[in-house]
């Protein structure tokens, strides 16, 4: 178990993207349990610089998250998302999977292409499957990608309506399913990246 541990460890370390454990069978000899290895190898990494995490479906090493502030000098120029990529990012992040058209009933507007497009390239959602309803839509959901970049494991672990409230992004609304101070004037300009922000979902 002891050599299983430091071959899972070099593949993990040498891996930029999370591991399933599937992958990671495969990559060991015949014989060698990988769930058993990593079983081990995240009771050693515990109280380190780093840790063994689980995201999604994958394994990764990845820095302690009291030693992120070390990381700065290190960070790459943030780029902000409008508040009406925020709040679709939001509602996918809780609903999914969901339609276009529904996001758009829950936030009350439109939803432009660019919001989604911008969304999609930052790789942060991607197309799920499609409704088996009439006209069959495509439905978006959020990707490995966006839960290793704020650290959870499964959208499981997406932050409650009372963390949401005291980070900004849940307001008084006017009506149920509308999203605060949101016009169609604001949505429908894709180039308009200026609104105020959730620093939950700065890119």
């Amino acid at each position: 178990m002891a050599e299983q541990e430091r071959m899972a460890e070099a593949i993990l370390f040498a891996t930029a993207e999370p591991i399933s454990i599937k992958e990671l069978n495969t990559r060991l000899p015949h014989g060698c349990d990988a769930a058993q290895a990593l079983i081990s190898l995240e009771k050693r990494y515990e109280g380190r610089g780093v840790k063994l995490s689980k995201v999604g479906d994958g394994w990764a090493m990845r820095t302690a998250a009291d030693l992120g502030f070390l990381m700065q000098a290190e960070s790459v120029e943030t780029r902000k998302l409008s508040r009406a990529a925020t709040e679709t990012l939001a509602i996918i992040a809780y609903h999914q999977p969901v339609t276009r058209a529904e996001i758009e009933e829950i936030r009350g507007v439109s939803v432009s292409r660019g919001t989604l497009d911008q969304l999609l390239e930052l790789e942060w959602i991607r197309f799920g499957r499609r409704r088996m309803t009439p006209g069959r839509p495509v439905t978006f959901v959020v990707t490995q990608v966006f839960l290793d970049h704020f650290g959870l494991e499964s959208a499981r672990d997406l932050p409650g309506l009372k963390d949401l409230r005291a980070a900004g992004l849940l307001e008084s609304r006017p009506q149920p399913g509308m999203m605060p101070g949101i016009t169609d004037e604001e949505d429908n300009d894709d180039n308009r990246e200026e609104h105020g922000q959730d620093d939950m979902f700065e890119g």
